[in-house]
């Protein structure tokens, strides 16, 4: 599978707004699904694909593909693969590409969070290492 992540569009063949069942089409069926109605959000379908280390979030009466988050150490961006990048080289690369606004957090439950918000990505780390990536349309 190509798991080339595109800004904004998506993560190889899957990209933004596309329906679940083309997504069943593209992956086959999902490991986990979650259905989440929340009264204040939209419904959301979540669908775990764990060989793959890809958890995609649809949202809608029609779910359609909004987030993926990835933990999948094949994956690339801008050409480079990203799992083996530390942090400093994966903020020199965001921003070679333009983007420039970046965030940095640590979260409650110890990861370190870097965000670029005009990319819609984030990236996670744990004691220096990527651990995963969540990118949104």
């Amino acid at each position: 599978m190509n798991l080339e992540i595109r800004i904004k569009e998506g993560l190889g063949d899957l990209h933004f707004h596309m329906p679940v069942e083309e997504i069943v089409q593209l992956l086959g069926n999902a490991d986990e699904v979650e259905n989440i109605d929340n009264a204040a959000d939209e419904p959301t379908t979540v669908l775990h694909y764990n060989d793959l280390g890809i958890t995609l979030f649809c949202e809608g009466e029609n779910p359609t593909l909004a987030c993926i988050d990835t933990a999948n150490e094949e994956c690339k961006i801008f050409g480079k693969d990203v799992f083996d990048m530390e942090e400093r080289d994966i903020v020199k690369l965001m921003v070679s590409n333009l983007y420039t606004e970046q965030d940095a957090d640590e979260e409650d439950w110890g990861e370190r969070r870097i965000s670029f918000p005009e990319a819609n990505i984030d990236f996670y780390f744990d004691k220096g290492e990527l651990v995963s990536i969540i990118l949104g349309e």
